[in-house]
């Protein structure tokens, strides 16, 4: 009778042990599934916002020499003008 008791007391012991086991894996598991989310979010934030920084600077710099270019050609042509005007007066 005591030899079952024994026997029976192991197998419960055994039986808690293996549930707890799974429990832990089971938040190992979750704690690396959120782990991995919260690293993904915050690549994926960096990487958005890198490339922002880098579209937003090459917009900037071509916006900025197209419009140089067109005041440019339009100083130009004004300078042009004012030239021309100034040798009709003279002459």
């Amino acid at each position: 009778m005591k030899e079952n008791a024994v026997i029976t007391i192991i197998s419960i012991t055994i039986i808690v042990l293996n549930m707890m086991m799974i429990i832990v894996l089971d938040i190992k598991n979750a704690i690396m599934v959120a782990t991995m989310a919260e690293v993904t979010a915050a690549v994926m934030a960096v990487i958005t916002a890198v490339v922002m920084a880098v579209t937003t600077a090459e917009v900037t710099a071509t916006t900025m020499a197209e419009v140089t270019a067109a005041v440019m050609a339009v100083v130009k042509d004004v300078a042009a003008v004012g030239a021309g005007c100034f040798n009709l007066i003279n002459n």
